[in-house]
């Protein structure tokens, strides 16, 4: 693992949605994806479209918008499009960066491939993502 997954492994350990996965787990998930840099006014997600990936945001600001209106604002931490990791259902809302963002990718197709080489590791995703729904139904 090079300099900049170390320092990427580093940012996710320090997440909250990660703060029950292992050093060794976090690392294949580093391994899954891709830190990628979006400019201000880019939308990462459509609400309607397909989704193929999952965004984390390590730096930066994007807000979080359904179609009656901006729904919230959300910074470094924060997941956005998790549901895709799951299926090809439709965006539930769109997602733009307000201000330059650094973002961590994760594809649905890598994240099924890390799911099956890790047991243990599935099921922590899988009850976070479990958690994360259960507080978007109560619109925290």
């Amino acid at each position: 693992m090079g300099a900049n997954a170390s320092s990427t492994a580093e940012l996710l350990a320090g997440i909250p949605f990660f703060a029950d996965f292992t050093r060794r787990e976090i690392k294949t998930l580093v391994s899954s994806g891709d830190e990628v840099s979006f400019p201000a006014g880019k939308a990462l997600i459509l609400e309607g479209q397909p989704g193929r990936e999952a965004f984390l945001i390590l730096d930066g600001t994007v807000s979080v918008r359904r179609s009656k209106g901006k729904v919230l604002k959300l910074g470094a931490g924060s997941v956005v499009g998790e549901l895709a990791l799951l299926d090809n259902g439709p965006r539930l809302a769109s997602v733009f960066c307000e201000t330059d963002v650094v973002a961590f990718v994760i594809s649905q197709r890598y994240f099924r491939e890390v799911l099956r080489g890790s047991p243990t590791l599935s099921g922590k995703l899988l009850l976070q993502l479990a958690q994360r729904l259960r507080d978007l139904s109560k619109g925290v």
